[in-house]
């Protein structure tokens, strides 16, 4: 079967028509970024009025800060635990929505709900939830034996902002785990279901393998999404603290130049930040490829 391609009369068309993507890349990722990496080799007054090129002083300053690799490791376990926590519970969401129950179109479409909330939103629901005054959680917590004050232990804070960021991904993962499971051939399950195999034998050798680039692609978008797009939920909810308990790395980003005006070691953190979303995110999709090139 020969491969069908779209010939265009000349060049402005085409041009035309990517034009729009590339000016958004280029005004909303490529110039800011572009600026990043510039501000991070200056030293500059907190009012902006004088800067001067340092190279890479900023950097090596960052990564002999205790604070800064404090914040490293909190950021590593944070995106650990809310990438597991949220495409675990999707998973088990969409392999209950996927079966053959009454209603599982209002059910598939109340999942998806909670994708639409804003993170400081999220972040709201869950002070209602847990605060230690106001919320309907709280004297479940005090009758249990459970001294919960999320707002003085940090333990209990990085709890709470990792309950709050899991809640909200887990409907865009819970989305492609079901088109994933939609996708598998039901002639391959119904085949195992007559040669014996349980639900759970069903589910670890034929639904968890097949869903294998489905979770490499999600965990990629998870880490992403666990590293930049949460500063909304733990800004609202716990401010980074108590002390410095959940400042993750996009809060420090935030704190230190926004709150504290050192732009130079924020655009370095950034630039970090930033470089290491892409390795990962490169190293991914490297694997999925060879792993689909070995199938």
């Amino acid at each position: 079967m020969s491969e069908r391609r779209t010939i265009f009369p000349g060049t402005m068309l085409p041009i035309l028509l990517v034009a729009p993507q590339l000016l958004l890349t280029f005004f909303f990722f490529l110039w800011p970024a572009g600026g990043a990496v510039y501000a991070s080799m200056t030293h500059g007054d907190p009012f902006g009025l004088s800067t001067y090129f340092v190279g890479f002083e900023n950097f090596t300053d960052l990564f002999a800060d205790p604070l800064y690799l404090d914040a490293v490791v909190r950021t590593l376990v944070f995106c650990a635990a809310v990438s597991f926590l949220s495409m675990a519970v999707a998973l088990l969401l969409a392999v209950c929505a996927d079966t053959q129950i009454r209603g599982r179109s209002f059910y598939r479409t109340a999942l998806i709900w909670p994708y639409a909330v804003a993170p400081a939103v999220a972040a709201v629901v869950w002070i209602l939830l847990l605060h230690p005054q106001i919320g309907w959680l709280s004297p479940a917590l005090g009758s249990l034996g459970i001294d919960w004050n999320y707002r003085l232990n940090g333990t209990q804070a990085m709890i709470a902002v990792i309950l709050a960021s899991a809640w909200k991904q887990v409907s865009y993962n819970f989305i492609f785990f079901l088109a994933g499971l939609q996708s598998i051939p039901r002639a391959v399950v119904e085949a195992a279901r007559m040669d014996g195999a349980g639900p759970v034998r069903r589910f670890g050798t034929i639904l968890l393998p097949l869903l294998g680039p489905t979770m490499g692609f999600l965990l990629t978008v998870n880490i992403a999404y666990s590293a930049f797009e949460t500063f909304g939920t733990i800004e609202a909810l716990t401010q980074g603290g108590p002390g410095q308990a959940t400042q993750t790395l996009v809060v420090k980003v935030y704190r230190d130049g926004v709150v504290n005006l050192n732009l130079g070691s924020s655009s370095a953190q950034s630039v970090v930040l930033m470089a290491g979303v892409i390795l990962l995110t490169v190293l991914q999709f490297r694997l999925l490829r060879r792993k689909g090139d070995a199938e």
